[in-house]
């Protein structure tokens, strides 16, 4: 088998008709072994934008593929090009993997990543990545600064499990072994990926319900649970990174829902690149009110806010936003500069913070101590 083979995929799963292109790639990695690759959209253009993704514990590539095809996503979906990485053994309807594979690590199949951009032959990326996919996008961006121009990292967590986790995680590893699919292990995802198991707070429970209960399907007839085991152990075991995000270059841009288990985690490795960045500007921390999972109660909101991420590294500009109230641009440029990446910018522009939509809040102020300089604050987005 070569490095890379392609694979046409006809799956139109935009509601409105129209869909996006999806195409699968088998990569070879040296160290994780073969994993598939899911291109969404049409590449072909001198100025492509793309945007990597990496799935969640018991998701696979189509966890993302209807948040882009979202109608709030269209003008982005159509401007960009989305690469969907599956974690070895997850996809649908999986074979057990071979007794003899070593599943790898956080950090390796973080490392591993550079081989997508390679054999597919793009410069750059975007990251864009949830729970566990978020922990190893990071991993990526911080083994490869020159490859990534911005992070978006949804409910992250950055430092070792704890020992209540760990106790827990062992469990359902254990039973995910022993007895497949089982009410434990899939209460334990559905709080993983939602933020509760009940959800009479949530905010159209009918829809949630119904998001929820597509999820428990697909974990009983569609996702592999011994396979599964390995991701859940992989992520148990995971190094701390917030020990090392200083080696974390690109802009970030971190969001969680109030009532998500991470939320407190994605805070916590806010603050811990806070207190190592060099230009504190670069990184943007939004929690989304009434919520557990942003990307499923809230894509609109999500959509918004990750336009208005990429548009601070001068891509996707001409997708209007109707929602900035005021251009907070301290010098103009020319159309040519403003389509650029940040980094390809001048210096002194890069530090230049993008327009706030209405649906954030302004810039939080910074105490004036010299011995903290941490936000005191985060924007909130209200729920209904």
């Amino acid at each position: 088998m070569t490095d890379e083979e392609t694979v046409p995929l006809n799956l139109k799963i935009d509601a409105a008709g129209s869909g996006s292109k999806l195409e699968r790639h088998a990569i070879v990695c040296p160290t994780i072994g073969s994993i598939d690759v899911f291109v969404q959209g049409s590449r072909g253009s001198p100025n492509e934008v793309v945007i990597m993704t990496v799935h969640d514990l018991g998701c696979n590539h189509e966890m993302y593929q209807e948040f882009v095809d979202h109608p709030k996503m269209v003008p982005i979906r159509d401007r960009t090009v989305w690469v969907h990485v599956e974690v070895p053994g997850q996809g649908i309807d999986a074979k057990d993997l071979p007794s003899e594979y070593q599943f790898p690590t956080m950090q390796m199949i973080g490392e591993d990543l550079i081989c997508v951009l390679d054999q597919l032959k793009i410069k750059e990326v975007v990251c864009f990545g949830e729970g566990a996919g978020a922990n190893i996008l990071a991993r990526f961006a911080m083994a490869h600064i020159s490859r990534v121009l911005g992070i978006c990292l949804l409910h992250t967590t950055g430092t070792t499990a704890g020992l209540f986790e760990s106790l827990k995680d062992k469990m359902i590893s254990w039973k995910l072994d022993t007895m497949g699919m089982n009410s434990s292990a899939e209460n334990y995802l559905i709080l993983h990926r939602f933020g509760s198991t009940q959800f009479s707070k949530a905010r159209d429970k009918e829809e949630l319900k119904s998001i929820v209960e597509g999820y428990q399907e697909t974990l009983h007839n569609k996702i592999n649970s011994k396979n599964l085991k390995y991701f859940v152990d992989a992520f148990l075991k995971r190094t701390n990174i917030a020990e090392t995000v200083k080696n974390l270059k690109c802009p970030v841009l971190l969001v969680t829902g109030q009532l998500s288990v991470f939320n407190d985690t994605t805070r916590g490795l806010h603050q811990a690149i806070l207190k190592t960045c060099e230009d504190k500007a670069k990184v943007e921390f939004i929690e989304v009110a009434n919520v557990g999972n942003v990307l499923e109660e809230q894509p609109e909101k999500m959509a918004e806010s990750f336009q208005y991420f990429l548009q601070g590294l001068g891509l996707v500009s001409s997708v209007p936003m109707h929602n900035v109230h005021k251009m907070m641009r301290n010098r103009t440029m020319s159309m040519e500069d403003y389509d650029k990446p940040m980094r390809e910018r001048n210096n002194s522009l890069c530090g230049t913070p993008p327009a706030y939509p209405e649906m954030l809040s302004p810039p939080t102020p910074t105490l004036s101590s010299p011995s903290n300089d941490i936000p005191m604050d985060r924007p909130l987005i209200e729920g209904k």
